[in-house]
């Protein structure tokens, strides 16, 4: 792997990346990234090696400038790790600067490591390539001054660049080219610093920086700040770690908040060319405000997605292009059944179980080997029928429809396992979706194991092994969840948004990250959602039981000031999971029974409790958002508001349930 060679680290105190620091301490996040150019001629091996940084000499190879020959090979810096460049920037070009010294770190850095004179390199654009000689540097622009190599060399989209042309364009720009422009020629590994430097600005411009940056509050590090997170990002969504539909997100907010922000500049400078006080001026101003309230909206959602932590509490909105089939255009209806291997005996056995229609419809049985081949031909109303076996499917149930999905036997004895990447298991839109009877087993994954996004679905008697997140519950969607067993989820096993219904019934919640996440409802665009808990075991999560995710009140920041803190987890005020107290076993040896007795009642009055706190404290902030919501109609004079709409508060039922051996307690609050 390229190693790093400049004079040394820059004087912050911070240990050398060498020595474990920085993200070296996560190799889960450094191992086997994948390539930046799927195109690359380095193996996969050289990909993930990281011993191979402490080789001496240079490790960066060399290769043809999109394949070529006409131009001459360049330095190969498009396969960095993430260790590589973060060290890179945190330890040597970036350190604690601000957002207005960005340049400045950047031009000292380049001044100890880049040649100033006598290479070649190809400047790069959308519509030519060319070889240019450089002669000089200008540091403090980023610039480099070159001239045109001899012989010319150039490949472009049309024959109008010519030798005239390129001569007269660099005059125009007094023949200083941005560096991040320039690849490098491989003319010897004396050059492989200048490259490797070079790189690291040409990534740092294209995928950490923002043109607003710069109006960034100084006080804060801009490493820890933006470089950090944006990087992590970078290479999260290199290894498909990110789901694509938040990926997708990601990139229009880049635009739109780019072309927003262009706007408000454009705006403000002409206020500033104005008189403020005419009347073109204060339309200006108004505009201006505008954009810029659209701006700073735009930059916070990025910064969710940009935060690994956040960019999963939050989530995304997806809005699939999933339709409805319906009924089928003759009115039969079809049952759809999946059979791992046919028998006599079976299918003696689905006829009499399954098979026999109640009413005197007929109905037309078709075979299918693959489960998700039979969820693809369901139309309304249809149910699908599989037979004990263990199926592996590579793709991704997608259920418009209101479809059945049933397996025939016991949960362990009907398994579908997910093989192969991809963001989703099941995504649900069905207005009556129902699965039942089935072990789901998902690998490899980025998004939950299921996704109810619109309509109705139920799960009922159905085991889940999780991978990423469990259960997701949208906005607008319901899950009626009974009688099921769902475990190791890396995030919440359910998560139940604003605005959605979600009823849990007899269920074993366990081994996940935290039990039931409920996301923020308190924004007033947001209606609180409708949830049922009754007689479920949420047990052995790392985290909470139940957690509620809520921006935290100034009054709640002075009176508890460790949730000043972002993302900081405040337990509440709920018993831990603890057995009988010490005092309680230092009695008699006579009254060993009513010791039990003892324990039960206080674990019987703790469970209670906790049942009681959750419901209290989602009920009081439904409250609370009420009356703040009330508050800001009065002030905004709407004094006459919908009397139904404000008196919506959260419906919850929460009892019976049993929350034991969760790392941090049976309830929590994730302040932000």
């Amino acid at each position: 792997m390229a190693e790093l060679r400049p004079p040394g680290p820059r004087g912050d105190g911070r240990d050398s990346p060498a020595a474990g620091s920085g993200p070296g301490d996560r190799p889960e996040q450094t191992e086997g990234l994948r390539r930046e150019d799927t195109e690359s001629d380095c193996s996969a091996d050289s990909w993930s090696d990281y011993d191979s940084r402490d080789k001496p000499g240079t490790a960066l190879g060399r290769t043809v400038p999109d394949g070529n020959v006409r131009l001459p090979d360049i330095f190969h810096t498009n396969h960095l790790l993430f260790y590589d460049r973060f060290s890179a920037y945190q330890d040597y070009i970036l350190s604690d600067c601000k957002a207005s010294e960005v340049k400045q770190f950047i031009a000292e850095y380049l001044e100890k490591v880049l040649e100033p004179s006598g290479w070649q390199a190809i400047w790069r654009t959308n519509v030519f390539e060319v070889v240019v000689r450089v002669v000089d540097v200008n540091f403090p622009a980023l610039k480099a001054v070159v001239q045109l190599s001899e012989p010319f060399l150039c490949e472009s989209q049309d024959s109008s660049f010519t030798l005239e042309c390129m001569q007269e364009l660099l005059e125009l720009k007094e023949h200083q080219i941005l560096l991040q422009e320039l690849w490098v020629v491989y003319e010897s590994e004396k050059f492989d610093q200048t490259a490797l430097a070079i790189e690291h600005v040409r990534f740092f411009y294209q995928y950490i920086w923002r043109t607003w940056d710069e109006e960034e509050e100084d006080e804060f590090d801009y490493f820890v700040r933006c470089v950090e997170p944006r990087l992590r990002l970078h290479y999260d969504i290199l290894e498909q770690r990110v789901p694509s539909g938040l990926v997708a997100d990601y990139q229009n907010l880049l635009s739109q908040c780019e072309e927003l922000y262009d706007k408000f500049l454009n705006v403000r400078n002409s206020i500033s060319g104005n008189d403020s006080d005419s009347e073109a001026g204060n339309v200006s101003m108004v505009e201006g405000l505008k954009l810029y309230d659209q701006v700073e909206h735009i930059k916070q959602r990025l910064k969710l997605i940009e935060t690994p932590l956040l960019r999963y509490v939050f989530g995304y909105q997806k809005y699939g292009s999933l339709q409805s089939k319906g009924p089928r255009s003759a009115g039969a209806k079809v049952i759809h059944v999946v059979p791992l291997t046919i028998t006599a005996n079976l299918l003696q056995l689905l006829t009499r179980d399954k098979l026999c229609p109640e009413s005197s419809e007929a109905l037309e049985v078709q075979f299918y080997s693959d489960p998700l081949a039979a969820v693809n031909a369901c139309y309304e109303g249809e149910r699908v029928i599989i037979c004990p076996g263990h199926y592996f499917v590579d793709g991704m149930f997608s259920i418009a429809d209101s479809v059945e999905l049933e397996g025939y036997g016991l949960p362990d004895d009907v398994v579908i396992e997910k093989q192969g990447k991809g963001d989703n298991f099941f995504d649900c839109t069905g207005a009556n979706v129902k699965i039942s009877n089935l072990k789901l087993v998902q690998h490899d994954a980025v998004e939950g194991i299921l996704n109810v996004h619109h309509g109705k679905t139920t799960l009922e008697n159905c085991v889940l092994q999780c991978e990423t997140t469990g259960i997701t519950v949208r906005t607008s969607a319901e899950l009626l969840m009974k009688n099921s067993d769902l475990y190791g989820a890396k995030g919440a096993g359910v998560e139940i948004y604003p605005g959605s219904a979600c009823t849990l019934l007899h269920n074993g919640i366990h081994h996940c990250k935290e039990g039931i996440l409920v996301k923020n409802f308190f924004d007033e665009d947001y209606e609180a959602p409708r949830i049922t808990m009754v007689n479920n075991m949420i047990h052995n999560n790392e985290g909470y039981g139940v957690v509620l995710v809520r921006p935290a009140m100034p009054s709640e920041m002075k009176d508890a000031p460790a949730q000043g803190m972002k993302g900081c987890t405040q337990p509440a005020q709920v018993g831990d999971e603890t057995a009988c107290g010490e005092s309680s076993r230092q009695g008699q040896p006579g009254c060993v029974t009513d010791e039990l007795e003892l324990c039960k009642q206080a674990e019987a009055s703790e469970q209670t409790e906790n049942n009681s706190e959750i419901a209290n404290v989602l009920g009081a902030t439904s409250a609370k958002k009420r009356r703040i919501h009330r508050k800001r109609l009065s002030q905004l004079r709407f004094t006459e508001a919908d009397d139904n709409l404000m008196s919506q508060e959260m419906f919850v039922s929460v009892e019976g349930n049993q929350f034991k051996w969760n790392g941090k307690g049976s309830f929590g609050i994730f302040f932000f």
